[in-house]
């Protein structure tokens, strides 16, 4: 089949492969997409005059026959297609002969791979944000356990404060919560239509319809001005790609902490075998590769945001070739984020805390501060309060576990953990993130 520009010659086959590179695996992916948009633009045509009523018809079905081939895997986009608009039209040529011709009337590849791309991101934002508000309740989980159990809370490394493993819990936990409103107002951002502007600068004689299109294909609104939709991409996707940094930023230092809590000399916690790894001289022992991978997932995620945040940049208005590579950095970066979830969501509930060796590490000089602070209760200034339990931190002594969570007056303070509260925060997301439509 011959690209859908070609007007004579052919392109050499380097530049097939320079220029595709390896799109041709991401527009795999986006074909369930792409044909998405294709039906939306057919009705649109129907409404512009360009296509009859029983013209959409035919469409449609073939459409439908192309979905299921698509989704048996009999259908891929290979480097010498060179993108998955090109299998759609070609498909819908060879079916319906010159009816197939007419389904590129009133649109560019340039707005409509960024439909079948914000179709897929719109889709991959709310699969995250579910898995994230799941990873979120594990944690609210650990937070009711566990917050009667005194571990040391750390500043620099060293012993600070008492904390407990239920606050610990928790803090990653009130994290993940924001982080789905993070996504969400990403989601927010490229949830519009592309679609009728073209190649950037609208086209003439046709007046199509671009609100009733982007309606029925979800979108919650437009680009107005045929120059955004160019100007803009990159840019949007950031906003997604910006998302799933602030979900691997959250993730990363949870895993690190479980890393250091697993060493022997902390020995605070113990991971689950399954998602650990030997060595191949070492008999004895066990590493903590899941979680480490899932810690560098992080600085991948901020080389893909790092290209979007440069590659636009400098480009003059309008479309240039660079900016296709923004859409594999866009799609590679939520399938890395998702399988940060799955690998944290898998691990994270076989996690056991070893409860006597916490408590063996909540050491007199935790409680300096509550020291200094029940001096103040007694009416000494607390400079002068801090400075008598400094000096005399060699008396100091652990109070009991229920006398020591007794002393917290406020939310959010050891023995004081909420988890109903991040629950509130991830139940008023519950009805996006639940919505059906949004998926395939």
């Amino acid at each position: 089949m011959s690209k859908l520009w070609e007007k004579g010659a052919g392109a050499e086959d380097w530049v097939t492969r320079f220029t595709v590179g390896d799109d041709y695996r991401w527009d795999t992916l986006l074909l369930p997409y792409d044909v998405a948009g294709t039906r939306g633009h057919a009705w649109g045509l129907v409404q512009a005059d360009v296509l009859s009523t029983q013209e959409l018809v035919q469409i449609e079905e073939s459409l439908d026959q192309l979905s299921e081939e698509i989704e048996r895997g009999e259908v891929v986009v290979r480097p010498e297609d060179e993108d998955c608009h090109t299998v759609i039209e070609n498909a819908l040529t060879t079916r319906l002969g010159e009816l197939g011709k007419k389904i590129h009337t009133g649109r560019s590849r340039n707005d409509q791979v960024l439909t079948a791309l914000r179709l897929f991101l719109r889709e991959q934002l709310v699969e995250i944000a579910r898995r994230t508000a799941a990873l979120a309740e594990i944690l609210c989980g650990f937070g009711e356990r566990y917050d009667g159990l005194l571990m040391p809370g750390y500043t620099h490394l060293q012993r600070a404060m008492p904390s407990t493993a239920g606050l610990w819990a928790m803090g990653y936990a009130e994290l993940l919560a924001a982080d789905v409103s993070a996504l969400r107002h990403a989601f927010d951002q490229i949830n519009v239509s592309p679609l009728g502007s073209a190649a950037g600068y609208s086209v003439p004689y046709l007046d199509l319809p671009r609100e009733g299109v982007a309606a029925r294909l979800g979108f919650t609104g437009m680009q107005v001005h045929a120059t955004t939709v160019q100007l803009s991409r990159g840019k949007l996707e950031l906003h997604a790609v910006h998302a799933l940094v602030q979900v691997a930023a959250t993730l990363n230092r949870l895993a690190s902490d479980l890393v250091l809590f697993n060493t022997a000399e902390f020995g605070f916690v113990t991971l689950p075998a399954e998602y650990c790894t030997g060595s191949s001289i070492m008999p004895q022992k066990q590493n903590p590769d899941v979680l480490e991978l899932a810690r560098a997932s992080y600085h991948r995620l901020l080389a893909e945001m790092q290209i979007l945040l440069t590659l636009p940049a400098n480009l003059p208005g309008g479309y240039h070739r660079d900016l296709q590579l923004t859409k594999e950095a866009a799609m590679r970066s939520t399938l890395l984020t998702l399988d940060l979830l799955e690998a944290m969501t898998r691990l994270l509930p076989g996690v056991t805390f070893d409860e006597a060796r916490i408590r063996e590490a909540v050491t007199p000089e935790l409680f300096a501060t509550a020291d200094a602070l029940r001096r103040v209760q007694l009416g000494v200034p607390f400079r002068d309060a801090y400075r008598q339990a400094a000096a005399s931190l060699e008396e100091q002594e652990a109070p009991p576990a229920d006398e020591a969570l007794a002393a917290y007056r406020t939310v959010g303070s050891p023995g004081n953990v909420r988890p109903e509260l991040v629950r509130e925060k991830l139940r008023a997301h519950a009805a996006w993130i639940e919505n059906e439509s949004l998926r395939k």
